[in-house]
């Protein structure tokens, strides 16, 4: 029979990882989740939009989520994986403390991380008055002075979205510049005021985000940004594995099927590491998924290994 320790290893435990290793350990199997403590949202103080968790802090999500994997039994592992590679009938990961994990199916979900825009003042305030998603951070600064922090194209539409949680919205043009013809007057209509030239810093006063200095000394006053920062799946392992990849605009990603599973026969990928648009709550249907699409492959495989070794006994309770 298979000699290999675990039927999966996740390489990630935020929310898809943690997701898929509940599932998978209420199927009946042997799981370890390889994870390196830093999720995405970890400078988030609270989460929104997760039902029946909206508000929570994100780290208190993920330690009911370690202590539910491994009340079936699934293995929670600290680290980091340094080399993914495929070994006989199944994988290795070697991890940066030297440690080899192997198991017979693969779910990477690693995430990604946020590469802001060079602005002094704006990584201190990111998750701290400084956001990119609306759904997410939008109405707990509902109707105050929320300014767009223009990185490209995506910003004008960014700052229509925000017109939605209030009027009060300020386009920060930066070195995007400003928006023209249909779009400015877009803009207009919905009394969205345009600020151009280059911002200087996020001006912060008793740890608190007040607004902005532009380069000519002006401050617009505000209390919240958001920006769009350019997202980097940390995908390594799928690299590693030769995963093919899908070119968005948002930026090259690896390619999943609606199942998580990649061009890599026992290889899946949920979360942010594949899908640029997956908050919490997505990421841990998205794990769900790929964890029932795993167990699925399993079994196809317990059936030939099965059928290879002849009939077993029937047993009689």
């Amino acid at each position: 029979m298979n000699q290999i320790p675990w039927d999966a290893a996740v390489i990630g435990g935020g929310s898809a990882g943690l997701s898929a290793a509940l599932m998978l350990g209420r199927a009946r199997r042997r799981v370890v989740v390889i994870d390196g403590g830093s999720p995405r949202n970890r400078f988030a103080a609270h989460m929104h939009a997760v039902l029946g968790h909206d508000g929570k802090p994100p780290a208190e999500l993920l330690a009911d989520g370690r202590r539910e994997v491994e009340s079936y039994g699934g293995k929670i592992m600290n680290g980091t994986a340094r080399l993914t590679r495929r070994e006989g009938d199944g994988f290795a990961v070697e991890t940066t403390d030297g440690e080899v994990v192997r198991a017979r199916k693969l779910l990477v979900a690693t995430g990604a991380r946020d590469e802001l825009p060079e602005l002094d003042g704006l990584a201190e305030r990111w998750g701290r008055g400084v956001a990119v998603c609306p759904y997410c951070d939008g109405y707990e600064v509902r109707d105050q002075r929320i300014g767009i922090l223009a990185t490209g194209p995506g910003s004008e539409f960014q700052a229509q979205l925000l017109r939605q949680w209030s009027s009060s919205i300020i386009y920060l043009a930066d070195a995007v510049g400003g928006p023209e013809g249909e779009t400015r007057s877009a803009f207009d209509a919905r009394g969205i005021r345009v600020e151009e030239g280059p911002v200087r810093r996020v001006v912060s006063r008793d740890d608190r985000l007040v607004g902005v200095e532009m380069a000519d000394g002006r401050i617009v006053a505000l209390d919240a940004i958001f920006t769009i920062p350019r997202l980097v799946p940390l995908d390594e392992p799928l690299r590693q594995l030769g995963a093919e990849r899908t070119e968005h605009p948002w930026g090259s990603f690896a390619t999943v099927d609606g199942n998580g599973q990649t061009s890599v026969e026992g290889v899946w990928a949920a979360g942010n590491v594949v899908n640029a648009m997956a908050n919490v709550a997505i990421s841990i249907g998205a794990g769900a998924l790929a964890a029932g699409s795993i167990n699925h492959a399993l079994i196809l495989d317990d059936i030939r290994l099965a059928t290879s070794a002849g009939p077993a006994p029937i047993q009689h309770n």
